[in-house]
């Protein structure tokens, strides 16, 4: 009885049972969820959940957007003003910005509504309603004897559903999420809108303060925030840019708090996370160490760096490669994190427990035993059986399919589509044609020699694709004299190459161009070594399945939230510090009194400059209302709530629905953070809605901006 009363609390705290802290949660399961309605109100909620999340009443939820399907946000104002983090905003801004109008280093602020500056391919998502689709979903597939089969079935009835929604009514979208590793599925529909305009950037040196070096950590002094405005037509719908738009005006504007907060204050985040794998096996998470992590960690490192060099050199390449460089270079350090905590936090040794806890549930239910005999050594055989490939393919995929921009460019061509619908023919044409803006072919060949490279000391020669037989025949060897060759004779190095091939110039063979045809075998290998473990991936997801619901039976009395998959969750905690080792406590909030730091201690990093008159502005001390309960002006601040990629952007609400900040990031000590919650060293940091609003007012000089918020008394 004692190793079984051990079993079971090592499975509470190992497979991500919620602490009272912990969680993702769906707002459609938040009034039938009594237990964490009442953690809660117990933790300072004073709300009712019916105002956080009500389809038919306008709610909270009701001003929280996906930011372009890659980031949250949150809107302020009745004039359609959204609030999210500078980096979601960084790509928009560099679109914007030239050597002449650096708005990236200096800042961006539209003085009236026609000086605001539309960013076509953007968009913004609101949630209007979920509905659980478990029983219509399986229905489809129980007939399914594969799970090839069963994928299908899965697939075409999720798509079905998702389409009935928009035959209804065209200006909405149905999305049908998978949850609980394929054992639930819940339909969401959304409204979006397709007219957002850019309104106010910080200068870099706030809205990038830190840049890589404190990426990830703790503590911050970054202003990680922008501001956009949603257009809609003149009946309040959604529409595509026009100049004769107007400003969107919403169900639901989010009050702003300028009290502050303090230890222990109660903090909720409502936004779109991105993913996580809270319930996976230690099987997929050392796959995950060395396969994607690792291929990220050593071929980004490569890249980056020959990125970051001519970047600090030359101002146009600055500009043209931020946006790229910011979001790879962040997807890169946090690989670095998660396997460095992973190791620390032992990780794998705590799933390893909770997976004997779960064995030794099994073999004392007769029932469960007869269906589950073989779960685990199926898992550990068919992740074996893939180890090596999976390893390549990750290498792979990060070295070509996601590496020299020319294979990028080449890649998108083959996959063009002409008998699309006309606006989405104009849309990929416009980001073919930014991509060769953004492009230097010198730095790009740098990058292309150094994959190649890369690739060949990383993985196994029989997963070498046909260009490195080509190198050896044809160019003795020589890497560099290949890809000079191959950037030389390629059509489409030039907008001139990618204008005969949208002309369709019949002069012109799309499939002899040598760059083309390169990515066609790189297509042909990848599609090669994806199918020889096509079995054991199949056998793997079945078997993620059939655990996760065995984990969920195994505790059918208590709630289990969901992984993350990019829907709206509500997480919630309080704010509060922590100490990431022995002898080392953080504060719970950092003041402009540690930019100042930062720059002293980092003098001559372009990356911890700030303007003079940024400096002079702190210095002051003249922070009016925007100042703490002390006088000064908090920057940042973290709290408990369980976020994770996607939230960046998300609101940070006090008891009342009261906007206090945006989260941002999470922390560097817990990296582990999307396989497993560490309540006494996971945290989320947020940017101190004042520090916003002060440098909105002071430094931008936009007072009119302050006007439209709906500051509470």
């Amino acid at each position: 009885m004692k190793f079984r009363l051990t079993a079971l609390v090592l499975l509470s705290i190992c497979l991500s049972n919620a602490f009272a802290d912990e969680g993702m949660w769906l707002l459609g399961n938040l009034k039938k969820n009594k237990q964490t309605e009442r953690v809660m109100k117990d933790l300072g909620l004073q709300m009712s959940v019916s105002k956080l999340y009500n389809p038919k009443k306008p709610c909270l939820a009701d001003a929280v957007v996906s930011f372009g399907g890659f980031c949250s946000g949150v809107v302020v104002s009745d004039d359609g003003l959204v609030f999210t983090n500078h980096h979601c905003g960084f790509s928009s801004i560099q679109q914007h910005s030239s050597v002449e109008r650096d708005y990236l280093k200096d800042g961006f602020v539209a003085r009236s509504l026609q000086e605001e500056l539309p960013n076509p391919e953007l968009y913004v998502r609101f949630l209007l309603r979920t509905e659980d689709v478990t029983k219509r979903v399986l229905s489809a597939a129980k007939y399914a004897r594969t799970e090839a089969e069963r994928r299908v079935a899965v697939d075409s009835i999720m798509n079905v559903i998702g389409m009935e929604v928009s035959e209804k009514d065209s200006t909405l979208t149905g999305v049908v999420d998978a949850y609980y590793a394929g054992n639930e599925f819940w339909l969401s529909v959304y409204r979006d809108y397709n007219d957002v305009r850019l309104v106010f950037a910080p200068p870099s040196s706030v809205g990038k303060f830190g840049w890589d070096t404190d990426n990830w950590m703790w503590p911050r002094h970054t202003g990680d925030f922008s501001v956009f405005r949603i257009y809609a037509n003149a009946q309040n719908g959604p529409a595509d840019y026009s100049p004769e738009n107007v400003p969107y005006h919403p169900e639901y504007v989010a009050p702003i708090s300028l009290d502050g907060y303090r230890e222990g204050s109660f903090c909720m985040t409502l936004g779109y996370p991105g993913s996580t794998e809270r319930y996976l096996s230690s099987y997929g998470i050392e796959e995950m160490m060395n396969g994607i992590n690792q291929a990220m960690i050593d071929v980004r490192g490569v890249k980056q760096a020959i990125w970051k060099r001519e970047m600090d050199h030359r101002p146009d390449i600055r500009i043209k490669y931020a946006s790229k460089y910011d979001e790879s270079s962040n997807y890169w350090k946090n690989s670095i994190g998660t396997n460095k905590a992973i190791k620390h936090l032992k990780v794998l040794e705590k799933k390893r427990a909770a997976e004997a806890a779960l064995r030794e549930w099994i073999q004392s239910h007769p029932a469960e035993r007869e269906k589950l005999l073989r779960l685990f050594s199926s898992l550990e055989l068919s992740y074996s059986g893939r180890r090596e490939t999976n390893h390549a393919l990750a290498y792979f995929g990060e070295a070509f399919i996601n590496g020299p921009e020319l294979v990028q460019l080449a890649l998108e061509i083959l996959n063009f589509d002409f008998e699309a619908e006309e606006k989405q023919v104009v849309t990929r044409i416009k980001k073919l044609l930014e991509k060769y803006d953004n492009l230097d072919l010198a730095i790009d060949k740098e990058v292309f020699v150094s994959m190649l490279k890369e690739y060949q000391a990383k993985v196994d020669k029989k997963y070498l694709p046909a260009m490195y037989e080509k190198i050896d025949t044809l160019y003795n060897g020589n890497i560099q004299a290949y890809v000079d060759s191959l950037y030389a004779t390629s059509q489409i190095t030039s907008s001139k190459g990618l204008k005969r091939f949208l002309e369709r110039d019949t002069t012109y063979n799309l499939f002899e161009d040598p760059a083309v045809a390169l990515s066609l075998d790189l297509i042909v290998k990848y599609y090669e070594m994806n199918q020889s473990i096509s079995e054991a991936s199949e056998q793997i997801e079945q078997g993620e399945r059939v655990f996760n619901a065995a984990m969920r039976r195994m505790y059918a009395d208590r709630n289990f939230y969901p992984d993350a998959n990019s829907t709206m969750r509500l997480s919630f905690g309080t704010v509060n510090g922590y100490s990431p080792f022995d002898g080392a406590v953080y504060d719970y909030y950092t003041t402009v009194k540690g930019i100042f730091e930062k720059v002293k201690e980092h003098a001559g990093d372009i990356d911890f400059a700030v303007q003079p008159e940024l400096l002079s502005l702190f210095s002051s001390g003249d922070f009016g209302r925007y100042a703490n309960e002390k006088g000064d002006m908090s920057v940042c601040f973290i709290s408990n709530n369980d976020i994770t990629g996607g939230n960046s952007g998300s609101a940070m609400f006090n008891g009342k629905g009261e906007l206090l900040g945006l989260a941002f990031d999470g922390n560097w000590e817990a990296m582990s953070s999307d396989i497993v919650f560490e309540p006494e060293l996971q945290r989320c940091i947020g940017v101190d809605i004042r520090y916003v609003l002060f440098i909105i007012e002071k430094y931008g000089k936009a007072g009119n901006l302050i006007k439209e918020l709906k500051i509470a008394k």
